[in-house]
């Protein structure tokens, strides 16, 4: 019988270990760099909205977006995949844009450019205007 090994860089580790009992934690596993052929497997280009930041770098794969709505008594979180589109915590598909994803979780048409935060607390919005004025600020 075949044997899986999973070995996780020390960040994923790290993040698990401060992840409360109610939290969603997603994983995303990549079995090799090749096919079954052996031939090396077709690089993920992002696309939609967010593609332009994560081609400048200005935003990557695994980056956790959050934001609160104090009055509203709201709160969401979203993980950005390879491919450019959000994962948001209790939803099964992922949003192609982050204002799809800020409506998911608000129940609300709104501006998720504005909405979604960094760590850092930037704004995805943010972000997108240092592209537009050629600044990388990581």
């Amino acid at each position: 019988m075949p044997t899986l090994s999973i070995h996780f860089d020390p960040a994923v580790l790290a993040h698990l270990m401060k992840a409360a009992g109610d939290d969603t934690v997603h994983v995303t596993l990549s079995l090799g760099g090749a096919d079954r052929d052996g031939a090396a497997a077709a690089p993920v280009i992002p696309h939609g909205p967010l593609a332009d930041l994560m081609k400048a770098g200005l935003l990557k794969e695994g980056t956790v977006l959050a934001f609160r709505q104090r009055r509203a008594g709201r709160e969401g979180r979203a993980v950005v995949t390879r491919d450019g589109q959000l994962i948001v915590d209790g939803q099964a598909t992922p949003f192609p844009s982050p204002s799809k994803a800020a409506e998911a979780v608000t129940g609300n048409v709104v501006n998720g450019w504005t909405l979604w935060q960094l760590p850092d607390g930037r704004t995805l919005d943010d972000l997108r205007r240092d592209r537009a004025h050629g600044r990388n600020v990581d």
